[in-house]
């Protein structure tokens, strides 16, 4: 028994990239969930931050989803793995588009042959709705021919594509969700590619304009954090495992200026918009079809877009304060 295995008299669970938003979230609502015996993260910290793990039961090992040696110590034991770790953001991958394939490609290969190399513990995958691209069909739904244009919606593509082919042909539980614009407390603002809705608190609550890109009649299908937690610890202590790709979002459409609006409505002020160029790489518009989600997780009831925006506000000016 190596310092990293973990008991098995319970669920043991490791999560790529747990530091990060999503993550650390997630690893907050597994410590209230007495099945889960053991959560262990691991994390290069280059977009997380271990800061985020605090008051969680989560144990942090620093390190990279691209090492084998490194993988299959943080994997001995593990009754399934929550794969999140990524090089995020279309605008960057555009940039950069060599760290984007070897993080969420190749990271992603390594992932999945450390699981199959531990024995085939089920491997929850973070794929993305980027990976509808072009395809103008709304809402979304799995059967839709893929469009990426960007090298993230392609890497997260490939992604999803390894992990339901390992699940075929190796019989590992294995499940790959589409996340939609994703939003909660822990997540980043002040820096070029931080998501829309912490980039729109963030400058609302420090009085500066809010950087619009494009007209904003740009709609998304926003979730709340909470809610992804939920749907995949569900998916963990019920073990489900499913041959398609499943959206993660309820079928909601806000565009970018109702968004605004909410916030408006919540701080009770008008806010100045300042419009910039349209995003390299960003869809004009996204939706889920929830129908299969619904299917396998009928008891999961997602969090309204205000309440949402409410809680990350709190988020925001806690920090600000501290």
């Amino acid at each position: 028994m190596t310092a990293l295995e973990r008991r098995i008299d319970g669920q043991a669970i490791l999560v790529t990239g747990g530091a990060g938003f999503i993550g650390a979230n997630l690893c907050r609502r597994l410590g209230n969930d007495e099945l889960i015996t053991e959560v262990v993260v691991l994390d290069d910290l280059s977009s997380g931050l271990a800061s985020n793990l605090e008051g969680t039961k989560a144990r942090l090992v620093e390190g990279t989803i691209t090492d084998p040696d490194q993988l299959d110590e943080v994997f001995a034991g593990a009754n399934s793995v929550v794969h999140l770790a990524a090089k995020p953001s279309v605008p960057r991958s555009i940039v950069d588009p060599f760290s984007s394939h070897r993080i969420n490609t190749d990271g992603t290969f390594e992932v999945l042959e450390a699981a199959r190399r531990a024995g085939g513990a089920q491997v929850i995958f973070a794929s993305s709705s980027s990976v509808y691209g072009a395809n103008p069909t709304l809402p979304k739904h799995v059967d839709l021919a893929p469009r990426p244009l960007s090298p993230y919606a392609a890497a997260k593509l490939s992604g999803e594509s390894n992990v339901l082919a390992w699940r075929h042909a190796y019989d590992m539980p294995a499940l790959a969700f589409r996340f939609f614009n994703v939003f909660g407390p822990l997540q980043q603002a002040g820096h070029a590619y931080a998501a829309v809705v912490p980039a729109f608190i963030d400058a609302a609550l420090d009085g500066r304009p809010i950087p619009v890109h494009g007209d904003g009649s740009q709609s998304r299908d926003f979730t709340y954090v909470d809610t992804v937690a939920d749907v995949i610890a569900t998916a963990i202590t019920e073990r489900i495992s499913e041959p398609q790709p499943v959206n993660l979002a309820f079928g909601s459409r806000t565009d970018l200026l109702g968004l605004i609006s909410v916030i408006e409505d919540l701080l009770g002020r008008k806010l100045e918009r300042e419009h910039t160029d349209p995003r390299a790489g960003d869809v004009p518009h996204s939706q889920a079809d929830a129908s299969r989600l619904h299917e396998l997780f009928p008891q999961v009831e997602p969090v309204g877009l205000e309440q949402g925006v409410t809680a990350t506000l709190d988020w925001f000016r806690t920090i600000r304060r501290n």
